[in-house]
């Protein structure tokens, strides 16, 4: 069944809408040829409404009685307008479309001089802003239709795809049907109202490209036509202009400059002296999945061009998964209210890079009269491109002072209305613009079919697994593959699946843990949409046993979630290495270990106990806390174990090498550390979705501060010592050439009067071909505690990621996701002699791999090179405890 959801939701889209009436308009919509036009977009003026025909060109609009001027319009060809008189029978109006005569501009481009394109899109991106901020709000009724098919998969993923009802010929259906509402500046709520999926599947959240606009600067994360940045990006050509209606439309073709991700391609139209968007047709390509879209605008209340109805052709390979999907969506009920402050009948745009005379006469004329720009476009009078830029700008800049949140980029909010899944075919029969087709009935009735015996299947087994609960309570096997146990509406008992691992201290190790969950939720019961505070806590004994020790040790953890605080204590007998960052990653280290008698993980044992508090006062400031009192033993190695042997040395001893203290052995000590931190993100941006906030990368660096003490004397402690460190990350964005990623830490010892070697500052290295850690703030080649200190230091890490370096100058390398980088790696030490690292990567390689190649220096002298292969930590496995 997981299967089954995951290849549906990749089909899945928003949700959009129709009403029933009586009567209307129907009929069959040709080409000047004969084929029939699918798709074909009839609007209705007087309600807003769009609409679509079928791929056999067939339509049906339902509408209470009255007068309509109906538009009938496809994509590259004349449109078709008709005044309708409506009763209570449907209408028949069957048409043919003229394919479009283009009119060339009596314009000669000639060798270094600028295409007519690059004019009409300044004026185009010049206005797109304006067009946002014109309309305060609108809302909207969508229908949308969309249907996908698995083309081809794993053979070895075939039996398990069969179980599921899954084959080729298999035709998965989507429809919803919901109610949208925009309200400026970055407000977007959408209420789905029905849903009817043929696969079960209830996610029906907005598609990106549907729920935004493509007068923002960024379309689901990819630049925009209309973006101020666009020309760094696009190249544009003018292929000619149309009449259509009243409206002078200009053909553009849109080339990125360097294909790939975040880029789009194809043709855009815009409609002249209003410089909006008449329609598009424009792909892009994410991860090596392909987005066809295609767009038609209309005047609404011949107030704003906004979209009526919208085609998507989605398509790709991924794992070896096939799949296409084809998506259709129309709009009605359009209503909007413009913004009184913007109100502007007609307005003149002048390119002052081409129309020179006419800027400056402009000018000239209105510098000395000192009139003001707003009354100039209310009355219509001639406007710069600069102008125009500089007042919508300048009226953003005073909306944002007077919002709630002026951080908030975009807030949206989605809800399903509890009958969204009951409603019955007769009710989708009459809301669906176009019946369904044959392949569709049969798709539903295949699935439906399906749907009912898995309901059945899974019943049976919700009630046999509920009866064999209730009989046979705890399952002896769940000791080796864990099970999660309710204990009533807010608590659970969760048994986790054992794991392990091997080092030369303790051998093979097995690690075990039970957890107990229980979550409190308040709920608002004044305001309902209000999000709940919930609070959580988690009690978790861990166990582990060192099999070469022979030795039992283990930990208990208690971890206290509220508000915006976290409180977590534990105490225990346990090892931990001596970067308590744990630089090198348990199953790495085993691997190493037992096949090539590399033993790179040092660790000691501690009887602690350890007491963290972390607070955030909103959600640019945190505040952390630490205090741990452990007694510290020294470990040497119990065991020489390894598969194979690549040299007749012995694994090397449990005590790290370190330039700056030649011997770290230690005695048995005791030590009580605090620290406290701060840690604030001034500029950060937001998204808001269902009332929880998301960071927006990239728009505030993280600025940190962190103060370490040991104290002596308290509770028998034997440290000494005081420590600062301040930091500083974040990513610049350089547009199409790519992105600096950085960090920065500089720190110092204010006393070292009495320190051991884990009380040392250490840093994430690396020795290992395989590494999982974070390529911005690690050494890909460093040993792990070579260059540790107790006295002063600065580490830089910088990456440079490139979108066309060199393997992705071939565009089907970046169409697949992957991206190349240079880094450096920095760090000075009284004993680092400037450790510097120089290296190249590959990112993206299968989704979730990167390789790398790197080189080392001391003071500027080379010393060794290496390769490594990189594993995405947001898919690496963690086995720590």
């Amino acid at each position: 069944m997981w299967l089954m959801r995951i290849i549906l939701l990749l089909f899945s889209l928003i949700p959009l809408s129709i009403s029933l009436y009586a009567g209307g308009i129907r009929g069959v919509i040709k080409a000047d040829d004969g084929t029939p036009l699918a798709y074909a977009t009839i609007f209705v003026k007087q309600t807003g409404t769009g609409s679509a025909s079928d791929q056999q060109g067939r339509y049906e609009v339902v509408l209470p009685p009255g007068r309509y001027d109906v538009l009938f319009q496809y994509l590259g060809y004349e449109s078709v307008s008709r005044v309708v008189d409506v009763g209570s029978d449907f209408i028949e109006i069957n048409l043919t479309l003229k394919t479009h005569v283009m009119m060339l501009q009596n314009v000669v481009v000639k060798a270094g001089k600028e295409d007519p394109a690059y004019t009409i899109m300044r004026k185009a991106i010049a206005k797109a802003n304006y067009h946002t901020q014109q309309i305060d709000q609108y809302s909207a009724k969508v229908y949308i239709k969309g249907k996908g098919q698995l083309k081809d998969y794993p053979w070895l993923a075939k039996k398990a795809l069969e179980k599921e009802g899954i084959t080729k010929d298999r035709v998965f259906i989507s429809e919803s049907v919901s109610e949208i509402k925009y309200t400026r500046p970055n407000k977007f709520e959408e209420k789905v109202i029905a849903v009817y999926s043929n696969g079960g599947n209830k996610n029906t959240a907005p598609n990106a490209y549907v729920f935004g606009s493509f007068y923002q600067p960024e379309i689901a994360e990819t630049v925009s036509p209309l973006s101020p940045k666009s020309f760094s990006y696009y190249r544009f050509e003018y292929l000619g202009s149309f009449k259509d209606q009243k409206y002078e439309i200009s053909k553009i073709k849109v080339t990125p400059r360097s294909r790939g991700d975040n880029v789009f391609e194809g043709l855009i139209y815009i409609v002249e002296d209003w410089w909006s968007i008449h329609s598009l047709e424009l792909k892009a390509t994410k991860m090596g999945i392909n987005f066809n879209i295609k767009q038609l605008y209309n005047p609404i209340e011949d107030k704003a061009w906004l979209p009526v109805s919208q085609q998507f052709v989605v398509d790709g390979k991924v794992f070896g998964f096939e799949f296409e999907g084809q998506y259709l969506a129309t709009v009605k009920e359009y209503k909007i209210k413009l913004n009184p402050e913007l109100v502007v009948e007609e307005m003149t745009v002048i390119d002052e890079k081409v129309q020179k005379e006419e800027a400056r006469k402009i000018e000239q004329k209105f510098s000395k009269k000192n009139q003001e720009l707003q009354q100039r476009l209310n009355e219509g009078k001639e406007v710069t491109r600069k102008e125009l830029n500089q007042l919508v700008k300048e009226y953003e800049k005073a909306e944002i002072k007077e919002q709630k949140d002026p951080d908030v980029i975009m807030e949206t909010s989605y809800k399903v209305d509890s009958l969204a899944y009951k409603m019955d075919s007769i009710f989708w029969v009459d809301m669906r613009p176009t019946p369904l087709t044959k392949e569709e009935e049969r798709g539903y009735h295949v699935n439906d079919s399906l749907t009912e015996v898995e309901r059945k299947r899974d019943e049976g087994d919700t009630l046999r697994s509920s009866n064999k609960k209730r009989k046979n309570g705890f399952q002896i096997y769940d000791i080796i593959v864990g099970d999660t146990y309710k204990m009533g509406k807010t608590s659970d008992f969760r048994i986790h699946v054992p794991y392990g691992g091997f080092n030369t201290v303790e051998g093979f190790n097995l690690i075990y843990r039970v957890s107990l969950y229980k979550r409190w939720v308040k709920r608002d019961t004044l305001d309902k949409t209000k999000k709940p505070e919930t609070s959580r806590l988690e009690i978790s004994p861990i166990a582990r046993y060192a099999f070469s020790r022979e030795l039992l040790s283990g930990k208990i953890r208690v971890d206290y979630r509220f508000k915006k605080q976290r409180l977590t204590l534990e105490s225990g007998r346990y090892v931990e290495q001596f970067n308590a960052s744990n630089p090198i990653h348990p199953i790495i280290n085993t691997m190493s270990s037992l096949l090539l008698g590399n033993n790179w993980m040092k660790i000691y044992e501690r009887n602690f106990v350890d007491l963290n508090y972390v607070i955030r006062f909103n959600d640019k400031h945190t505040f952390r806390t630490n205090w741990s009192w452990a007694r510290r033993s020294e470990l040497s190695n119990t065991t020489d174990f390894t598969f194979f042997r690549t040299n007749k040395e012995d694994y090397t001893p449990n005590a790290p090498v370190n330039f700056e203290l030649p011997n770290t052995s230690f005695d048995p000590n005791r030590a009580f550390i605090g620290s406290i931190s701060f840690e604030t993100r001034p500029w950060q941006k937001y998204r808001i979705r269902n009332g929880s906030k998301s960071r927006v990368e990239g728009t505030s660096p993280l600025l940190s501060f962190n103060y370490r003490k040991g104290i002596t004397g308290l509770a028998e402690s034997e440290v000494k010592f005081d420590q600062i460190e301040i930091g500083f990350r974040h990513m610049l964005k350089f547009g199409i050439r790519g992105n600096l990623d950085m960090k920065f830490q500089a720190g110092k010892f204010i006393n070292s009067d009495k320190m051991y070697f884990m009380d040392f500052k250490h840093f994430d290295g690396n020795r290992t071909f395989l590494t999982m850690s974070d390529p911005v703030g690690s050494f890909r080649l460093m040993d792990y505690y070579q260059n540790s200190t107790a006295d002063q230091y600065f580490s830089a890490n910088m990456h440079y990621h490139f979108r066309k370096f060199l393997a992705t100058r071939l565009p089907k390398i970046r169409m697949f996701g992957m991206s190349e980088n240079v880094f450096v790696n920095y760090l000075a030490t009284p004993y680092s002699q400037n450790y510097t690292e120089v290296g190249y990567g590959l990112e993206g390689i299968l989704r979730v791999l990167r390789l790398e190649v790197a080189a080392a220096f001391r003071d500027g002298k080379y010393f060794e090179n290496g390769f490594r292969v990189g594993i995405a930590t947001s898919i690496a496995i963690n086995f720590n405890d």
